[in-house]
């Protein structure tokens, strides 16, 4: 299990919340995983919403006893838990069906990390989680994908991220806990396009796939909607928050604009599209 329903669709992240502070939700991770699919990257673990009968389905089976304590009947007479974590695990913050169905995200499994060791980098743009403090650093064009990813849905906890470490440096970012993105339809959060404005590096099939996801007919909100329409927990984001997506789509393309004119197109865009040179024809 990803993460369970917490709010309403509708509901936005309170303009007095730290970005830390938000809850984690569970559409954001499903809708996450469409985006990072549409924008080709595919570095999202699958994830598809589900209707889970809380006591049937976690109760009943589960065998960790630690878990099974925290669940209770409400005032309401519905079934909640609130299970063990370092955040929000307490009766003040416990999930609550109706009266004990609740929506939550389903992810596939990475392998076991004794199969696959992974790796966490600290990311050289997180920010800190203090209140005050604020983190610094550099680095190049996974992270500018991953940027641009986030931008997209407004996902500003990026603070580590992990690659498999068998393949060393030919390796990928898994994009992982996308939980707290989605958060606010009515607001861009441009520093989280620090990295791109500032190294202006991109990749050549990243850029033409935004340019693409600009045009009418293939609009980013639209492909959206479609891929999502086939999720169980339909409709996954509301229209709001598919135009914001279009709205920032333009905002990252003017960004590479302003490096283009800035820098010259060969030093912005890294083609990542040649193949290999074909071999000398045979006279």
């Amino acid at each position: 299990m990803h993460s369970f329903h917490r709010q309403t669709r509708e509901q936005e992240t309170p303009p007095d919340f730290f970005y830390f502070s938000d809850f984690e939700r569970h559409n954001a991770e499903v809708a996450a995983f469409h985006l990072d699919k549409i924008l080709d990257f595919r570095r999202v673990p699958p994830v598809a919403g589900r209707l889970v009968n809380m006591t049937k389905e976690i109760r009943d089976v589960t065998r960790d006893k630690k878990l099974w304590r925290t669940f209770f009947i409400s005032p309401a007479n519905n079934v909640c838990f609130y299970g063990e974590c370092s955040y929000y695990c307490s009766t003040e913050h416990a999930l609550c069906g109706k009266p004990d169905q609740i929506e939550g995200s389903l992810a596939a499994f990475l392998p076991d990390l004794a199969l696959a060791k992974r790796k966490t980098w600290r990311n050289p743009w997180r920010r800190s989680y203090h209140k005050r403090k604020k983190a610094d650093g550099t680095r190049l064009l996974d992270i500018m994908d991953m940027t641009v990813f986030d931008f997209l849905m407004g996902n500003m906890d990026r603070h580590h991220y992990e690659t498999f470490e068998k393949f060393g440096n030919e390796t990928f970012i898994i994009h992982l806990d996308n939980g707290r993105g989605f958060g606010k339809h009515s607001h861009d959060e441009v520093s989280i396009l620090v990295p791109l404005t500032q190294c202006c590096r991109i990749r050549k099939s990243t850029h033409l796939r935004l340019q693409l996801l600009a045009k009418e007919e293939f609009k980013l909100s639209l492909l959206m909607s479609e891929s999502l329409v086939r999720d169980r927990l339909s409709p996954v984001l509301i229209q709001q928050h598919l135009q914001a997506m279009d709205r920032r789509v333009r905002q990252v393309l003017n960004v590479l604009s302003d490096c283009v004119e800035k820098e010259g197109y060969s030093y912005v865009v890294e083609d990542d599209l040649q193949g290999p040179a074909p071999p000398p024809r045979q006279r």
